[in-house]
């Protein structure tokens, strides 16, 4: 049984009464060994080269929401659920080598959106929030100033030099993040013709999902596009279609030659990847989250193995985005379980990632585009189930009896939000209500939060990156988010000269 399947069982021990808590088992490294980890680290460190060739490939993958507080809560749940006290362990692509911070701000905003940070990413400038590669001087919603605003993106350097490209995502496939990389909006929300407003209608621009068809018209450039959002392709005549203008993007998909359509985690499996251009679509909307997947709908591994069976067969080499879009979503609920489970299922796909790709020409880049207001706090005992009530020390720094009761008598859980649905209702109990400790082990549970919103907020501090290929030296210290893409195009010809914006 998983890790995070016994905590219900672990917590119901003492959450109630005066047993003693079964915790994992203690760690039992010594100063020396700690000493000694750390000699072997500085002379990896030390003994590393730059890798200054052409990468013939380039991963960026993004989890989406992916703060550093997610990234170490993570760390400490995917530890706990392989049996370890989880503070040691590392996410796989915590083992990259090169690794930097990322300032994420939008150019009219403090705290961004999506739209502009993945515009930031793949285009090499900074917008505001809400638009979708295009410049700052477009108007958000307004579709006359998006004309000849359009940005350059990472997939049009890719075309340039005849390598294939690939999008998967675990979110619409219309969604703000890989939505980025075909499409030029001022409005992130016009994922289809029914979003438009009167004003977009009149001026003749183009919802998001229309765009992806005639780009790939126009172009022949997308190998493999792989996630959900079925609805923005189908007219509302159908099952799940939302289309005014009743056009089935689909079948528009399917009629140019060698172009084929996906729905199913089966269909996906059994598809003939050598060659062709692939549309996955396998859900209305986004993706179900990790725990409500059935056995129809494919995983972010499963549509990333996929698409490199797809793309591996070019020889000129690939551009793919890989994107764990649902962490942002569950995080907006305040369900930080989820949002846990989903960094997991990237932590994997990273990890498959590194044994089937080549480092000496394959660029790797794992980082989130914005942060969440998830933190971690209390003081914890060493390996406390990281999605329980807090466990603290006693004075001789043994594991309590008991989770800690603060002055208002009630417990608490170390991961909590700044804001957002969980928020607690001060004024009708007088008091914090107190949280059940048997309940913090669903999925579904909200972590208490302090300013009571609808949805959470994105966080507006900086996020990490990490790196490990050709030119990943070059990532280190603070970064401005728009610089990441400098170092992409850098990376995929180190020769040319950089264009001026």
């Amino acid at each position: 049984m998983p890790y995070f399947l016994r905590l219900p069982l672990l917590l119901s021990l003492f959450a109630l009464s005066a047993c003693e808590p079964t915790l994992p088992v203690k760690d039992n490294t010594r100063s020396e060994q700690w000493y000694q980890q750390g000699q072997q680290r500085a002379a990896l460190a030390a003994a590393q080269t730059d890798n200054t060739g052409p990468a013939k490939n380039l991963i960026l993958v993004v989890g989406d929401g992916m703060g550093i507080t997610t990234h170490t809560a993570a760390r400490i749940f995917t530890g706990q659920q392989q049996g370890l006290l989880g503070e040691e362990y590392n996410l796989s692509f915590e083992t990259l080598p090169h690794s930097a911070l990322i300032k994420t701000y939008n150019s009219d905003q403090q705290t961004p959106d999506s739209a502009g940070t993945m515009t930031a990413l793949i285009s090499g400038s900074k917008t505001r929030a809400g638009v979708l590669a295009v410049s700052d001087k477009v108007i958000r919603s307004d579709c006359a100033s998006q004309a000849g605003n359009e940005l350059q993106t990472l997939f049009d350097v890719a075309e340039q030099q005849g390598k294939a490209s690939g999008i998967v995502t675990t979110a619409r496939i219309t969604h703000a993040t890989p939505a980025a990389l075909y499409a030029h909006s001022a409005e992130r929300n016009w994922e289809s013709d029914d979003q438009l407003n009167d004003s977009a209608r009149q001026s003749g621009c183009q919802d998001i999902a229309a765009q992806l068809i005639d780009y790939q018209q126009q172009q022949q450039r997308l190998e493999v596009i792989f996630g959900g959002g079925r609805r923005h392709f189908l007219p509302a005549s159908m099952s799940d279609g939302q289309r005014r203008d009743g056009r089935n993007l689909m079948t528009a998909w399917q009629q140019q030659a060698d172009h084929h359509v996906a729905t199913s985690r089966q269909q996906l499996l059994q598809a003939d990847l050598s060659q062709g251009h692939w549309l996955g679509l396998f859900a209305a909307s986004h993706l179900p989250y990790v725990a409500e997947r059935d056995a129809s709908t494919p995983g972010l591994l499963d549509m990333t193995r996929a698409a490199l069976q797809r793309l591996q067969h070019n020889d000129q080499g690939y551009v793919l985005m890989i994107e764990a879009a649902r962490i942002d979503h569950a995080h907006h609920q305040g369900q930080g379980q989820k949002a846990l489970q989903e960094t997991a299922e990237l932590d994997q796909t990273v990890a498959w990632l590194l044994k089937h790709t080549d480092r000496d020409n394959t660029l790797l880049v794992v980082t989130a585009d914005h942060s969440h207001t998830l933190t971690l706090a209390g003081y914890p005992t060493r390996g406390n189930p990281i999605t329980g009530v807090v466990i603290s020390n006693d004075d001789q720094g043994r594991p309590e009896r008991q989770p800690y009761r603060l002055d208002d008598g009630g417990y608490y859980t170390t991961m909590s939000y700044r804001n957002g649905p969980g928020a607690v209702d001060w004024q009708q109990h007088n008091r914090r209500p107190s949280v059940n400790p048997e309940a913090t082990q669903s999925p579904d549970y909200r972590q208490q939060a302090l300013v009571p919103l609808d949805s959470e907020t994105h966080g507006g501090e900086d996020v990490a990156l990490y790196a490990s290929g050709p030119w990943a030296h070059l990532f280190g210290g603070t970064m401005e988010q728009h610089w990441v893409y400098h170092v992409l195009q850098h990376a995929l010809n180190p020769k040319a000269q950089q264009a001026a914006p």
